[in-house]
Parts: structure tokens; sequence; C-alpha cells
């Protein structure tokens, strides 16, 4: 019988599944990978090479006002072993440059001095001229249209670079194909009504706008165009494992170089789809699973391989709760879900709605299977956005075998829901 391993939260949880019912584990290959070099090596070699652009050196000689978007909080990029090597590249080619560090938060909240120092280490946390994105209160800048029609509205501090640079990390992403590269820019940098406007309920009913899907994508062609708009000019993104390590460093062009990231992501985490009642996933620990929101990346994947009419066994820490006012409304409003998204879909663009993309995809996942979720978040705020509260694992499975009325009930299981691109 396999014991089973979960990440959740900072912890581990196990389950062993009998053979008789175990239909088999879900895993990207990323998992086992480890560089024959350290973190730093990796980047480094990569800023060295870059693809399709000279190097930062040499691109940034006579650039004075440099700035470098940042990933935040809510994502596990090792900022610490690449924005150091980014710096000192742009220092070598421009000692005198100035350089601002601006943290990509897209619509999440501010990230706090104490993250920004376990982020980026506390010499550059204090000696750096960071700068935090608010899609609200930033002065921003009108750059033009979307190819969908919306206005690429972006913080002014990046308008008025000489010189714009990104870094980050690729990774699968349930709705824009793959995290990293443009999307620095969109949603990282933008105004709120350009992310609302992106996200809008027809691009995300979209059948292209799935994980690990870039071709006929709306939502990632609108993201390159704003990329593009705005001379994003160089990209530093990273590939990690399961434990948040660097396993390959891309770096050049924000379209070029990112392509060749996501093609050594594609070949080690696309995995077949392994139909069965019972589907276990998460989110891949801290700091993807701290709340609700979060955690609808890692059900689509098991989404993907479950039943009609089966049970998803989430397992998200949520510490944070369910992560949006706006996400909780909705479900509190409206009980309906074939009527909830019928209203998504009949909102016009322009009036999207903060948030309205997760409770969209929320929503369509429910109508496939059922959700029982296993975490810290109160019972009662599980319950609103229809899900079954569960405190165990092993209370969660048999929640599941009881609503299908099978204590045989077969199991698939997906230990990190965002780390695999499911094909069904």
């Amino acid at each position: 019988m396999p014991t089973l391993s979960f990440p959740y939260g900072k912890e581990i949880l196990t389950c062993t599944i009998s053979d008789d019912r175990f239909n088999g584990e879900l895993v990207s290959q990323i998992h086992y990978c480890k560089a024959d070099v350290s973190q730093e090596a990796l980047v480094e070699q990569a800023l060295a090479n870059p693809t399709g652009t000279p190097r930062l050196s040499v691109m940034s000689e006579d650039k004075r006002n440099v700035v470098v978007i940042a990933s935040d909080h809510t994502r596990p990029v090792p900022s610490k072993f690449i924005i150091p090597p980014m710096l000192a590249e742009i220092r070598k080619g421009n000692p005198q440059a100035k350089i601002t560090i601006l943290v990509a938060t897209g619509c999440h909240r501010e990230t706090t001095g104490e993250e920004l120092a376990g982020k980026f280490g506390v010499e550059i946390a204090e000696r750096e001229n960071i700068v935090i994105h608010d899609c609200d209160k930033s002065e921003t800048v009108y750059l033009g249209k979307l190819p969908s029609g919306g206005d690429i509205i972006i913080n002014k501090i990046a308008a008025e670079a000489d010189l714009l640079v990104a870094e980050g990390f690729i990774e699968p992403h349930f709705f824009a194909g793959y995290s990293g590269g443009r999307k620095s820019v969109l949603p990282g940098i933008v105004k709120r009504e350009t992310v609302l406007y992106n996200h809008n309920a027809e691009f995300i009913d979209n059948p292209c706008s799935r994980t690990g899907i870039l071709e006929g994508n709306p939502i990632h062609i609108d993201m390159l165009h704003a990329a593009r708009t705005a001379r994003l000019a160089f990209i530093c993104n990273v590939v990690i494992n399961a434990r948040k390590e660097i396993i390959r460093a891309v770096a050049g062009d924000m379209d070029l170089a990112h392509r060749a990231g996501r093609d050594f992501l594609a070949g080690k985490c696309q995995v077949d789809a392994i139909p069965a009642d019972i589907v276990i996933s998460t989110n891949g620990g801290y700091p993807l699973d701290q709340n609700i929101y979060q955690a609808v990346k890692g059900m689509t994947a098991a989404e993907a391989t479950v039943r009609k009419g089966g049970v998803i066994v989430m397992l998200a820490y949520s510490n944070g709760g369910h992560g949006s006012d706006e996400f909780y409304e909705t479900f509190v409003r409206e009980k309906d879900l074939e009527r909830m998204t019928e209203t998504f879909l009949k909102t016009p663009k322009n009036r999207t709605r903060p948030d309205q993309w997760e409770a969209q995809i929320l929503a369509r996942v429910l109508r496939r299977a059922h959700v029982v979720y296993v975490s810290n978040a109160p019972d009662d705020i599980v319950r609103e956005f229809q899900m079954i509260p569960a405190h165990s694992l092993e209370e969660a499975l048999g929640k599941a075998e009881e609503i299908l009325g099978d204590p045989q009930a077969t199991v698939t299981a997906i230990p990190d829901g965002v780390a695999v691109m499911v094909r069904e």
C-alpha cells in the first residue's frame, strides 16, 4: 500500500491508500530535479549568456534610470539569488545608474518590510530603493490599448525607466498558461482596471485560457502586448523544484528567454490524467496555500482528472482565511452556481469585478465535483464557498467516501497541483 505525502503550509500530511483503490500519482518531474551547480551559479550563467539580447551590463551602459520589476510575497521566487547578480550586472555597465526595485503586487496587498527582508535579504531590503506597486494608489501612465480593447495603464516609475527589466519564475498557470515573463507587467505593475479588463469572464471561459496553453490564449496575448508596450527589455526568470531551489535560469528577451524556460518546464511537468472518484490535491504548501483564493489553482489540476460528480480533497493551510472580500462576497450573495456563471458571462469586459475570475473558476470546479477542503480556515467560511470543511486528511477521505457512498472509491493523488499540467 503506497504512503502518500502532501505539502500543507510548512508541514507534510500523509496517508496510506490500499492498492486496489489507488489509481496513481500525478507528479511533476521538476520535483526530482537538482542542479549540478549552485543556485547563484545558475543565475550568473544565464545572465552571462542571454537569449536574444546583449548582456544586461551592456544594455545598461547609457541608461541612467533603471527599474527592476520584482515579484511579491505571494510567489516563492528565490529573489535573493536573482536580484543581487542582476544589480551587479547593471552597475558593471553603469555604476552611476539610479536603480529602483519595483515590487509587482498586481492586485495583492502591500508586501511588508519583514517579507521584503525575507525575500531579498536584509542588506538589499535596507540598502536599495524599493517601491511597492499599488494598483489603486500608485501614480500611473496611459500607454495605449490592449488587443482586447482595454487600457494599458502602468506604474509611472516603470513607464519613465530608461531600461525596464524583471525577475521572476516560471510555473504552470491556471489561466495565463504560464507565470513569469510578460506577467511582470500585466498584472504585476498595472492599474486595477487594466487587470480587471484582461481577466474578464469571456477570456476566463475561453478553452485556451488553461494551464500550459498560450496559443490562442487571449489573456496571454494581452499580457504579451502590454509588456512590449511598456518596453520590458530584459528578464531573468527561474524554474524551481519542490524544495523551492533554482534548477534552471533563463535570461534575455522577455519572450524568447521565457520560451526557453517554459519549454524546459513543459518537458518536466506535463502529465496524463488518471481519472478517479477522489482526487487529492494541494497548492504546494507555503507560501501558495495561505488562503482559499490562491487554493483554486491547485483545484484546477484535480478538476482535469476527477470523474464528473466525484470528490476533490483540497489541502490548503489557509491561515489567511478566504483571501479576498469580493471573492467571498460573491459566494455569499449567490448560491446558484449556474446563475453565478451566467451573470459573469453577461458582464461586459469593462465591468469586470475584482476577483471575479477566481469565483468563476471555482464555480466551474464545483459544477464538476464536490470539494472537501482541509484547512485552518473557519468552517463557516469554507461552507459559504459550497465546500465541505475538514481538518485532517483522514477526516476528508472519510467525508469523500460518505459523499460517494463507496468506501472503496478510487483515488488519484496530486502532491502539488500548481506544479503539474494535466493533459485530459
